[in-house]
């Protein structure tokens, strides 16, 4: 039987990565671009079929719907990152993030899950980041989105599981792919947070630099999807299996204060 995927933000990271790997898993595999027309070979992941998908549109989204109706796996991957301190985050540029990494990726799971229930199979995967559980100043706005997208995966699982279909998150930590080039930083010329924003960017940059590849995540997505009974949550990179056993264990305020230590904020 003919196992079919969609993976959006298939053109780079951890989306070309984890289309590649289903490819090799012998997967049929959809993966969404902003504009596929114009994805260099080497942006395109061998053996994907390229759909348009711009996440800030309702009807880029809807025109989808048929063809998630017939898909036994999505992989929410498609995301946005934005930086900067919590007072001076533009509601237009918040609104943006929300829909791109939350509301659109909701409801491309809404369009996929009738017919994976109707089929008794299915496996949605979100990619969340290890942020969200484990939140850093001046990054309030994206740890948001990703702690919501981790809800709606945590809420909707026991919906779904019942009817062969798991939901699940995958959190990667620090990935080397490139990201801090397209984050968006908010922050006025006289903040009086700019000094810490800047330390905190320079120390995010330099993690990510050293961080794990974007084929060690899709590997965890995979697993995800490939998995009998899906765990809630995959973490990968950055330590995860120490740093959540600590979690664990620790109070709340020390684990908070590695976090920014990591970053290079000590106060």
């Amino acid at each position: 039987m003919e196992r079919t995927a969609l993976v959006t933000g298939a053109s780079s990271g951890i989306g070309r990565a984890t289309a590649a790997l289903l490819v090799a898993h012998g997967y049929r595999v959809w993966g969404t671009s902003r504009s596929p027309e114009t994805l260099a070979p080497e942006q395109r992941a061998a053996g994907v079929d390229y759909l348009a998908l711009d996440l800030t549109s309702e009807e880029s989204i809807e025109a989808l719907a048929d063809r998630l109706s017939g898909v036994d796996v999505l992989v929410n991957n498609a995301g946005e990152s934005q930086s900067g301190p919590f007072e001076e985050l533009p509601g237009d540029a918040l609104r943006r993030l929300f829909q791109v990494n939350v509301l659109g990726p909701v409801r491309l799971a809404q369009l996929a899950l009738p017919g994976m229930r109707e089929r008794r199979r299915g496996r949605v995967v979100m990619v969340g980041s290890m942020l969200a559980s484990f939140p850093l100043a001046y990054r309030s706005s994206y740890v948001a989105t990703k702690a919501a997208l981790k809800g709606f995966s945590d809420g909707a699982r026991h919906e779904c599981s019942p009817f062969g279909v798991w939901v699940t998150t995958v959190e990667p930590g620090s990935i080397n792919t490139g990201i801090s080039e397209r984050r968006t930083r908010y922050v006025a010329a006289d903040s009086p947070h700019r000094r810490d924003f800047e330390t905190m960017l320079a120390a995010l940059d330099r993690n990510e630099r050293a961080g794990i590849s974007a084929d060690r995540v899709a590997q965890a997505v995979v697993k995800a999807i490939e998995a009998p009974r899906p765990k809630p949550l995959y973490a990968v990179g950055s330590n995860a299996s120490l740093v959540f056993a600590l979690r664990r264990v620790l109070p709340a305020t020390v684990v908070e204060k590695m976090v920014h230590r990591r970053h290079d904020l000590t106060r």
